[in-house]
């Protein structure tokens, strides 16, 4: 395309980020009711093993991503752009939907986590070849010179879903009682998502092919096949692993810290109640979200590197004191208890007993501690939930906000770094395999990864023990950037693709 010409591009940036943020939806609505799933399709005896065997399917998804970059890459570079990826709308879509379907633990046993995992596999096939495609696809109608800022708009896709997913589930929660919340209400938003995947169809059933794809596929210069061309070619698969360990691997674990494990972080670590996690979150994302945009646009203008190096190493750099202050600031240690006082309850079909003890503190804050006795069980369980004052809301929202930065420096550029590396024939294929190992595998298995190192380290019984989830990021992103810096390099690719 001309340097100036934009004409369409703004049909294709809406039909391909609407289709892609409602995959990211479909994919992260699993992750963002993970302590309630936890409860539902997994044994309750032990509410940490449940919880770490939900993060552990929800990482699942992340492991069999790439995957669905090989099959739905090469199917992509086979046969176009556009089908490949109406088809991985379709499975996804169906795949969440009937998540929403699977009755519980309670009612059928072993089955439950067995088709939860299964539909898991399938949403990570999904999406495995849908980031490639839409990326691809944008990014081969954008102008020469602009090709950052067109394809940061996909980027902002997968915040966007996951900024949905947390309101769509904030809605549900404030319509319905807790009761039946608990009961069937965190179904409806896995329901939701087959009617937003319905009109997502439609309209990119209307799009054209990519022009890129479609004169190579009239001048007979498409791969016959691009799995052997992508890794079997020594030269080509240098830059599939150079994007990889110098890039995206970095990237996917700063991506995931930023958002998913803060979340995680909140609400099991901080104990701080659901819903207010929901929210202060909803509203950093909401706040970071435009600076994929200026990053990708600044990409343009100095290149992609030094973007996305800086933010892993600000990462590298600040993620441990960012984090010690989240801790702190709702440390229920360094606060005043003013007033406390205890109910009773019974639960008859359960033979569960409940005291909760509630501390009420000077600032505002407030903490119900649930202790929960079994008729079959010696010891009671127990459970804190934090309700936050305004101002240390705002101090999370801001912190975490600093960490969607992070976030928009690393992801912002990462598109049109990636397609620009490879050529047309078989850039589906090479650009999905790197993006989705990095952030799929080193990036989704940051939670299950994290959590398991915290709560070792506080049955071990270290003081610090919060902090050491981020030893994973840090190195992970360390190595990263080493590599990135070294071997990749700053010129400018931004011409014709």
């Amino acid at each position: 395309m001309s340097k100036t010409s934009t004409k369409g591009i703004w049909k294709v940036i809406s039909a391909s980020s609407m289709g892609t943020m409602i995959e990211w939806y479909d994919f992260y609505i699993f992750g963002s009711l993970a302590v309630v799933i936890s409860t539902k399709f997994f044994p309750s005896d032990n509410p940490t093993t449940s919880f770490l065997a939900t993060l552990a399917t929800f990482a699942a998804g992340f492991v069999v991503r790439p995957f669905g970059a090989l099959f739905f890459g090469r199917l992509g570079d086979l046969i176009g752009r556009k089908y490949t990826f109406m088809a991985t709308l379709l499975l996804m879509g169906c795949s969440t939907f009937l998540i929403g379907c699977i009755p519980s633990y309670e009612t059928i046993g072993f089955l439950a986590p067995l088709l939860v995992l299964i539909l898991r596999l399938l949403q990570g096939l999904a999406l495995g070849g849908e980031y490639g495609g839409a990326a691809t696809y944008v990014a081969e109608h954008a102008p020469v010179g602009q090709r950052g800022y067109w394809t940061s708009w996909i980027q902002t896709t997968a915040t966007v879903g996951l900024f949905i997913s947390l309101m769509v589930i904030l809605v549900t929660k404030n319509t319905l009682s807790a009761e039946a919340f608990d009961s069937w209400g965190w179904r409806v938003p896995f329901w939701v998502s087959i009617a937003m995947v319905g009109v997502s169809y439609l309209i990119r059933k209307n799009m054209d092919e990519s022009p890129v794809f479609a004169k190579a596929k009239k001048e007979g210069s498409i791969s016959v096949n691009p799995l052997k061309e992508s890794f079997g070619n020594r030269y080509n698969l240098k830059f599939v692993l150079l994007a990889l360990f110098g890039a995206t691997m970095g990237q996917g674990v700063v991506w995931y810290t930023g958002q998913f494990y803060a979340m995680s972080f909140m609400k099991t670590v901080m104990s701080i109640e659901s819903s207010q996690v929901d929210g202060l979150l909803g509203i950093a994302l909401l706040l970071g979200t435009p600076f994929f945009i200026v990053f990708g646009w600044l990409s343009d203008k100095i290149g992609r590197k030094y973007i996305m190096m800086g933010g892993m190493l600000l990462a590298i750099l600040l993620y441990r004191p960012i984090y010690k202050q989240m801790y702190e600031t709702v440390n229920l240690d360094n606060k005043i208890i003013s007033n406390t006082y205890t109910t009773e309850s019974d639960n008859n079909d359960k033979k569960e007993h409940y005291v909760i003890i509630n501390n009420e503190y000077s600032d505002g804050t407030i903490a119900a501690t649930k202790q929960i006795s079994h008729a079959e069980k010696i010891n009671p369980e127990t459970q804190t939930t934090i309700t936050i004052n305004s101002q240390d809301k705002w101090i999370l929202i801001f912190l975490v906000f600093v960490q969607v930065l992070f976030v928009t420096m690393v992801y912002g550029p990462i598109a049109a770094f990636l397609v620009e590396m490879f050529p047309a024939k078989i850039r589906y294929t090479s650009m999905s395999l790197p993006y989705h190992v990095g952030n799929g595998i080193f990036g989704g298995l940051l939670p299950a990864i994290s959590t398991y190192f915290v709560t070792h380290s506080k049955e071990a019984g270290k003081s610090d023990f919060y902090l050491d989830g981020l030893w994973y990021p840090i190195i992970i992103a360390s190595v990263c950037f080493v590599i990135g810096m070294i071997y990749i390099d700053n010129k400018d690719k931004n011409t014709h693709i």
